[in-house]
């Protein structure tokens, strides 16, 4: 077992798609992702006070021509770009 998870550190990310549903404006829709954009994004709403829902649906507003799953995608990477610029 590796050592880390062992200790109760955080467990490893993986790339494991994830198809969840979620509504946006009154409406049902999937959106599959890895696990770990899954664990990033349910942070990201955390800090910001929002829910996960709330979130896509700020992230689908600006998405433009973008699918949804490569917009959050892109919206998490900037995220931690950002956060990451700001330390």
């Amino acid at each position: 077992m590796n050592d880390a998870v062992s200790q109760g550190a955080a467990p490893p990310l993986s790339a494991r798609v994830v198809k969840r549903s979620i509504v946006i404006a009154g409406h049902r829709t999937s959106v599959s992702l890895e696990d770990a954009f899954w664990r990033a994004l349910k942070i990201i709403a955390a800090e910001t006070g929002l829910s996960i829902a709330r979130l896509v649906l700020q992230i689908d507003a600006a998405r433009g021509e973008a699918n949804l799953s490569s917009a959050i995608r892109v919206y998490v990477l900037d995220h931690a770009t950002r956060t990451r610029q700001l330390s």
